[in-house]
């Protein structure tokens, strides 16, 4: 009689075939091989309840080689994990039916290609690029650091929660984990346990054709405790590395596993096994060699199901009624904090939240958008304390450090701050700030507009995953001057803007700085990039001027034709919404009528009824001109085809600012001379 830990681990590898081989589709060598270490985390350690998948005190699993999804799905199908709506609530079906495994890789299945957060509870995060799962794991794993330093107090430890993350040797390769691992190295995270799959396989063959490295040694000089499992099929071994980590206290750890690619089939050992079904004949021989039988499918042996829901399920079930029995107690303790976290678990914010925004007078001279911001983001740290966050090493340039008293710096012996040092490491910081949205905090991330390339990959997961990370960006355009066009950005605006589900503002004056944050704060499921300025954009007089809360439908009238009959639409935004107004000035002095429309954000714009955007833009006047220190792609949609689009449609140059907006055309005189030529030519006159 096999023993239930084989016959629990040779299921999760029959499952795994089975929904790949009826797919046609997938990548069955890694669960094959890792499926055992697997088994050995969810049933003998992983403080996980399957009844209440979304516990804040669990144990955290990411599956960072997320091309082995089967491998997740066959586990909470077979630990019966329940499923969480929208809402947070806990239904009463299963996350991962066994229908669910049969349309592995269909339309609308629970069970995708890659693990998606949201679609599927049990999902911690979204992988699918390789090295997000781990570098996302940071992130949880200092969020859990803060969470303790915060909430826990004597006789109550609400959170001590630890983060495990399997990764392949793709992973390794991708340098998001490099970045990732360093700082995890540096914060001493003990709490952070990675899983490195080392099968030695990759799609173009193996590994030593191209990785040869000692990632062991790579990870002892990062600061990691390493151990090493030789056989990813001994249990005891997998079982001896776990109880390595949790005596680790003051390093994160590194298991090296060595695994077998395909272990059992045909094709081990083989880059054969990595990306495609074993076809049914390799998979009842494989069945063969596990003692499982060839010709069933989906078959789940008598007794699997109620071993894991005495091991896993119970587990969970006694953990997770323990910590709630001691919130109860907390709650009469520390009222105030308890509040807290039920806000952080709803993602909803303290009472008053924005009631002492600051308010900037008009003035010529005006201020920097960065340096607005950063007064916004003081005011809303001081009224939000889980909102937190750093840069890439440019807090000083994007003024994102929180200053006020207490505010405190996230170190390894003080992790209760709430300003976050990330290093120059921008790929890593978006990804680690997903982790902190991941576990609820409301985390903020900064750098240069220029280098959101590096950090794109990560900025589109938090799209995709729908979660309220923010992501600031300033040097906004050609306006960093002498930099360069190294460091001059054209092309990011548009980029960022072709990002479903991203909210991109880039605001006018000190006053649209206020309405942006007031706006992104209270965003539950959606992520938003702000861009703004290092030069001193002017604060509008809103006495003459529409008041800036008109930023919230993304685009508002901001000056309009005395009669409210524009001979032509001015549309900008950020420093050009100033330009666009001077401009109005001397059109006006031509007799022609002027309509400035700011612009802030797209994507809000056009969620408006078609009634209000045709209000601000009335489809009767077609002589439009669009003004950005970007690339003009995309604002063909607003100008139209008659239209013209003062930007950018080269690099910049290095150059002081004026000399820059010159020879580019960002000129109020260039500006109404695009105006009038549309005016001109609609009234078929000569200009």
């Amino acid at each position: 009689m096999t023993d239930l830990d084989t016959l629990s681990v040779n299921t999760i590898r029959g499952l795994c075939m089975d929904a790949i081989q009826q797919a046609e589709s997938g990548h069955p060598g890694t669960p094959m091989g890792i499926a055992p270490v697997a088994y050995t985390l969810w049933q003998r350690f992983l403080r996980f309840d399957p009844r209440d998948p979304i516990w804040p005190n669990r144990d955290r699993f990411v599956l960072s080689e997320g091309h082995a999804s089967a491998l997740l799905w066959s586990l909470l199908h077979l630990t019966g994990v329940r499923a969480v709506d929208p809402d947070y609530e806990i239904l009463g079906r299963a996350s991962v039916t066994l229908d669910d495994l049969k349309s592995f890789r269909q339309l609308d299945s629970r069970c995708p290609g890659h693990p998606e957060y949201r679609w599927t509870s049990g999902v911690e995060t979204t992988t699918g690029p390789l090295g997000q799962g781990v570098a996302t794991s940071v992130g949880m794993a200092m969020a859990g650091r803060w969470l303790a330093a915060r909430y826990n107090k004597e006789g109550f430890e609400l959170f001590d929660y630890d983060v495990y993350a399997l990764a392949g040797d793709g992973c390794m390769m991708e340098g998001v984990s490099s970045e990732a691992a360093s700082l995890a190295g540096h914060h001493g995270l003990s709490n952070l346990c990675w899983i490195y799959d080392s099968n030695r396989v990759t799609i173009e063959g193996h590994t030593d054709i191209t990785f040869t490295e000692d990632v062991a040694a790579r990870f002892l000089a990062y600061g990691w405790n390493v151990t090493t499992v030789s056989d990813a099929n001994d249990l005891d071994a997998a079982a001896r590395a776990f109880h390595s980590f949790h005596a680790e206290t003051e390093r994160p750890t590194l298991i090296l596993v060595h695994s077998h690619i395909g272990y059992g089939s045909p094709v081990e050992d083989s880059p054969k096994a990595h990306g495609a079904p074993f076809g049914a004949a390799g998979v009842r021989e494989t069945k063969r060699f596990l003692g499982m039988p060839p010709d069933e499918t989906f078959h789940i042996p008598d007794g699997v199901r109620d071993w894991f829901d005495r091991g896993i399920g119970a587990r969970g079930a006694e953990l997770r009624g323990a910590w709630e029995k001691q919130l109860d107690a907390y709650r009469a303790a520390w009222p105030a904090l308890a509040d807290e976290l039920d806000r952080i678990q709803r993602r909803e914010l303290p009472d008053g939240w924005d009631g002492d925004l600051p308010d900037f007078p008009a003035d010529p001279k005006g201020i920097a958008s960065r340096d607005s911001s950063g007064q916004v983001l003081n005011a809303l740290a001081q009224k939000v304390p889980w909102l937190l966050g750093g840069s890439a090493d440019l807090s000083p340039s994007t003024k994102t450090r929180l200053t006020f008293g207490g505010a405190g710096d996230f170190q390894p012996d003080e992790p209760s701050g709430r300003n976050l040092h990330l290093g120059i490491r921008e790929h890593a910081a978006a990804a680690v700030a997903n982790g902190m949205a991941l576990t609820k905090l409301r985390p903020y991330w900064s750098g240069f507009l220029i280098f959101s390339d590096y950090a794109k990959a990560a900025i589109r997961l938090s799209a995709l995953m729908e979660i309220p990370v923010i992501h600031v960006f300033t040097h906004d355009s050609i306006g960093v001057g002498e930099d360069g066009p190294t460091h001059q950005p054209v092309e990011q605006l548009a980029g960022l803007r072709a990002m479903p589900g991203l909210l991109v503002f880039r605001p006018c004056d000190a006053g649209e700085v206020t309405e942006t944050w007031r706006t992104v704060t209270a965003l539950r499921r959606e992520p938003a990039a702000l861009v703004l300025s290092r030069q001193a954009l002017p604060t509008l007089d809103r006495s003459r001027l529409a008041p800036a809360s008109g930023l919230a439908q993304g685009a508002y009238v901001l000056a309009d034709a005395p009669d409210g009959q524009p001979d032509v639409i001015l549309m900008a935004t950020g420093s050009e919404v100033s330009l666009a107004l001077s401009a109005r000035e001397e059109l006006a002095g031509d007799g022609i009528a002027a309509r400035v429309v700011s612009m802030p954000c797209w994507e809000l714009f056009d969620r408006q009824p078609k009634e209000y955007r045709d209000r601000v833009l009335p489809p009767a006047v077609t002589a439009r001109v669009g003004v950005e220190q970007a690339s003009a792609f995309g604002w063909d949609r607003y100008v139209g085809d008659r239209g013209i689009v003062i930007g950018m449609h080269t690099y910049g140059a290095s150059a002081p600012l004026k000399h820059l907006l010159t020879k580019f055309g960002f000129t109020p005189e260039r500006v109404a001379q695009a105006a009038r030529e549309l005016v001109a030519e609609r009234q078929g006159v000569a200009v």
